[in-house]
């Protein structure tokens, strides 16, 4: 019986460890891709003439 009980516990801590793992790698994916978004946008500014330069 202690077999068994030590081989469901065991499974349980994989399987928890792979559910965190799983949730690290797509927050390191989703903040990747929310860091590019930002980049990309502030490349996208109008080339018009700033306020500051035109007095």
């Amino acid at each position: 019986m202690n077999t068994k009980f030590a081989a469901s516990v065991l499974s349980a801590l994989l399987y928890a460890q792979g559910l965190l793992g799983f949730a690290g790698l797509a927050t390191v994916l989703l903040t990747d891709r929310a860091h590019a978004s930002e980049l990309g946008t502030a490349y996208e500014m109008p080339s018009g003439p700033s306020l500051l330069v035109v007095r």
